[in-house]
C-alpha cells in the first residue's frame, strides 16, 4: 500500500523552497500559508489543517476563521482568530498572523475536522453576529445556520457579551 499525504504539506513537513518549485511545476496549490495536492478538492478538513499547521492541539477555530473553514467565505482572514477553552493551558506566545482568546464554550459548541477544532456552524454565526467588524447576515445561509435557530441560541444565554448587538443584526427585516 502507497502511504497517503497529509491532506496539507507546510514547511514542517518540506522547505519552503521545495513547496513553492512544487506549486510553480503545478503539482500543488496554495492553501492559505500551507499546500495541497493538486488532485484534491479543497474542502473543510484542507483549510483545518492549514490553518492548524504546527499549533497547540487546544486551540479552536473561531468566528471568520471557522467561516473560512466551513466554506462560508472564500479567503482566509487575517488574522486568523482562535480560542481556547477557560483552562486549557495553551501557551501564551503566538504568532502575529493570528489571535487567541479564553472563552466560556460548551463542548457540543465544537466540532473536529480530521482532529482538528472547529466551532460549529451555529457557534460561528453566533460569534460573528456578536463580534465581526462588518457582520454579512448573508453568512448564515452560506454556514447553513437558520437565522431564527442563530436568535434563539442568543436569546437563551444570560449575560453574553455583545448580546444586543447580535440581535439587532439578526432583527428580521
Amino acid at each position: 500500500m502507497t502511504p497517503r499525504l497529509p491532506p496539507v504539506l507546510s514547511p514542517l513537513d518540506l522547505p519552503m523552497a521545495e513547496l513553492q518549485a512544487a506549486r510553480l511545476d503545478g503539482e500543488l496549490f496554495r492553501v492559505d500559508s500551507c499546500f495541497a495536492v493538486i488532485d484534491e478538492i479543497e474542502q473543510p478538513r484542507h483549510r483545518a489543517a492549514a490553518l492548524h499547521a504546527g499549533l497547540s492541539d487546544r486551540l479552536i477555530a473561531e468566528q471568520l476563521s471557522a467561516a473560512w473553514i466551513w466554506g462560508a467565505i472564500d479567503f482566509p482572514p487575517a488574522p486568523h482568530t482562535l480560542c481556547a477553552a477557560v483552562g486549557a493551558r495553551v501557551g501564551h506566545a503566538h504568532p502575529p498572523w493570528m489571535t487567541v482568546r479564553e472563552v466560556v464554550i460548551d463542548p457540543l459548541e465544537i466540532t473536529t475536522i480530521d482532529g482538528y477544532f472547529v466551532t460549529t456552524p451555529l457557534r460561528t454565526a453566533v460569534d460573528l453576529a456578536r463580534f465581526a467588524a462588518d457582520f454579512d447576515p448573508g453568512i448564515l445561509n452560506r454556514l447553513g445556520v437558520d437565522p431564527l435557530d442563530c436568535r434563539a441560541e442568543i436569546e437563551r444565554r444570560k449575560n453574553l457579551p455583545g448580546k444586543r448587538r447580535a440581535l439587532q443584526r439578526l432583527a428580521l427585516p
